[in-house]
């Protein structure tokens, strides 16, 4: 038995479903629908395991390799003597598995790790083989994640991750559990100690999290590249005009900085920032700036018309795909369920830090002592799936750039959330 390694050569196909987006680069930055009716490829046979030569090809990101090797060894240790096996492990960013796999269908691996927001594409495609074992798996597994790799009840796909969020980072020698649950309050403690509480304002994957809760609705169409939104709704306890005053009321505080990512990892590093929400691919520089004063939770409340609206956030997971297609299709169901069991899933995060989607592991004393991984999966219960059009990223990028400059011109606030909702809405079909 040998495995290699090699560094895929992938051609890209583009589909006209394969729309991308412009959201965190941690998120998949893809866009998907709703998959019509479509007959799915399935296995001629009755799922039984062969004997004689096996070989699978398996597509992973080159910083999983190594993890993934030893998941394939106890795997062959697991089965040796029911089959003469040949796993190969080929280098492929997640970000591409769907134009990758939807590009040659027939070439593509037995198994690939994707992104969540790559699923129905995918199904659409006919290159999905449903999860074999539906029930272990989703027994298995947090719910929140077997939604995320369902379509119409059936499980398309095997989840191994739960991180792919964002949440709240604090330091707790200027703040305490109890001041972390309200933005008022974060706001004021940051403010009096001359401190700030940082977010990348104007990017969409985070703005939405001032919306998700307040009772306005947005989604993709049917077509898989517009946007329906009424954020600028002025019907209703909380309005259009609400959110924005409160987003203006947040930018303008002394104690609130606007700025990306990379920049709140500078302002924990220099002591300028005491809170910031992000998400788990940071973990490590704020734990080593804070030591033991990191802690991460939920995501606060914040005041709009006088409510406390709990702050949502767009979730994202990770999970293996059997190709339809295989050759081999019931030891490629059985390596993917391998790979994502419980006990692969405890090794990935020892090793990899990746928050898994295993329920059991995810309640472990474990991974609740890892202030991240506990925060995003406690976040995961305010979140929704990204599924977003093309043009929902600019147009937000522009309305938050207006807001965190302070509406400096004095728009209306109607008209500026006419603007945003313009923009979100509009046709990119040419």
């Amino acid at each position: 038995m040998k495995k290699r390694l090699l560094v895929a050569m992938l051609s890209v196909s583009l589909l006209t479903m394969a729309l991308t987006g412009c959201g965190n680069a941690d998120a998949g930055n893809q866009t998907d629908t709703e998959p019509a009716d479509v007959e799915v490829q399935q296995d001629d046979g009755d799922g039984q395991l062969e004997s004689g030569k096996v070989s699978l090809r398996v597509w992973v990101e080159e910083a999983n390799i190594e993890n993934l090797q030893k998941m394939i060894g106890s795997f062959e240790q697991k089965y040796a003597g029911q089959a003469d096996f040949d796993i190969t492990i080929e280098v492929s960013s997640d970000a591409d598995t769907r134009n990758n796999v939807l590009g040659d269908i027939h070439n593509a691996a037995d198994i690939f790790s994707m992104p969540d927001d790559q699923l129905y594409s995918l199904i659409a495609g006919g290159a999905l083989s449903p999860v074999e074992n539906q029930s272990e798996v989703k027994a298995a597994n947090l719910s929140e994640a077997v939604d995320a790799a369902s379509y119409n009840g059936t499980l398309y796909a095997y989840p191994y991750s739960a991180d792919n969020g964002y949440f709240l980072y604090y330091n707790k020698a200027y703040l305490s559990e109890a001041d972390v649950q309200t933005m008022d309050r974060i706001l004021e403690v940051a403010a009096e100690n001359e401190k700030k509480l940082s977010m990348e304002f104007n990017s969409g994957w985070y703005l939405y999290s001032f919306y998700g809760n307040t009772g306005m609705e947005f989604g993709i169409n049917d077509d898989g590249v517009t946007n329906y939104c009424n954020w600028n709704t002025t019907e209703g306890s909380i309005k259009g005009v609400d959110v924005t005053q409160a987003l203006i009321d947040i930018a303008t505080h002394p104690g609130f900085i606007a700025q990306p990512d990379g920049s709140f990892v500078e302002g924990i590093q220099d002591d300028s920032c005491i809170a910031g929400i992000s998400g788990v691919w940071n973990a490590v520089a704020v734990q080593e700036a804070w030591g033991n004063n990191y802690a991460a939770c939920k995501l606060p409340t914040y005041t709009c018309n006088g409510q406390q609206i709990q702050m949502s956030s767009f979730i994202g997971y990770k999970m293996f795909g059997v190709n339809a297609y295989s050759e081999h299709l019931a030891w490629a169901h059985k390596l993917a369920d391998w790979i994502t069991n419980e006990e692969n899933q405890i090794l990935r995060f020892e090793e990899r830090n990746t928050g898994p989607s295993n329920a059991v592991a995810a309640a472990s004393d474990t991974i609740a002592k890892v202030p991240a991984i506990a925060a995003v999966i406690d976040q995961a219960q305010y979140g929704v799936l990204q599924r977003v059009g093309n043009s929902y990223w600019n147009a937000c990028t522009s309305y938050a750039d207006v807001i965190a400059a302070g509406n400096p011109d004095n728009m209306p606030l109607q008209d500026l959330a006419d603007r945003l909702v313009n923009g979100i809405t509009a046709s990119t079909v040419q």
